[in-house]
């Protein structure tokens, strides 16, 4: 029956464990993507002239900046994790 799950608890599959992932690569590949977009805008803007790369800009220099704090925070997170397993 497929509501017995939600009828008894007991009756559940357990769940499976969680995977540790490395956030690092996500997150620098990331970082270096809004980098590459804010050379290619910041260039646009400087040499074209033209008022919405200004925002397209400011928007890529936002984006590396929570990169780096995203590579910060998983720096934190990590240490914490593996001093916890131990």
């Amino acid at each position: 029956m497929k509501f017995a799950p939600i009828i008894d608890p007991h009756a559940r599959r357990p769940m499976p464990k969680p995977v540790q992932v490395d956030l690092r690569k996500a997150f620098i590949l990331g970082t270096a993507l809004w980098a590459v977009a804010l050379v290619i805008c910041g260039c646009c803007w400087f040499f074209a002239h033209i008022a919405w790369f200004k925002l397209a800009t400011f928007i890529c220099a936002c984006g590396v900046a929570i990169g780096f704090a995203m590579l910060i925070w998983e720096h934190f997170d990590r240490s914490d994790y593996r001093r916890l397993g131990q």
